[in-house]
């Protein structure tokens, strides 16, 4: 499974499991217009941590948080390489 497929995968896993309606996913969809809470995000990152074995947030110092959804996709597959 490639990292996209994981990322959006657990986007849409977490919207429907915490009740959300998730904005269509585009790589220019805002994350905070995605209708996901920080709740949701703290969720996802957990379980791409599991799936993929790895977290770039603590691995990276002074990163910027991505801001739209395309921007996450990247930040995982960078982190990935």
């Amino acid at each position: 499974m490639s990292v996209r497929s994981a990322v959006l995968d657990q986007f849409r896993l977490v919207a429907r499991e915490q009740g959300k309606e998730l904005a269509p996913l585009s790589d220019d969809l805002v994350l905070l217009e995605s209708g996901l809470d920080s709740l949701c995000f703290a969720i996802v990152v957990v379980r791409l941590e599991d799936s993929l074995g790895f977290d770039p947030f603590s691995a990276a110092d002074g990163i910027d948080f991505p801001r739209n959804l395309g921007e996450f996709v990247k930040f995982y597959e960078d982190a990935a390489k």
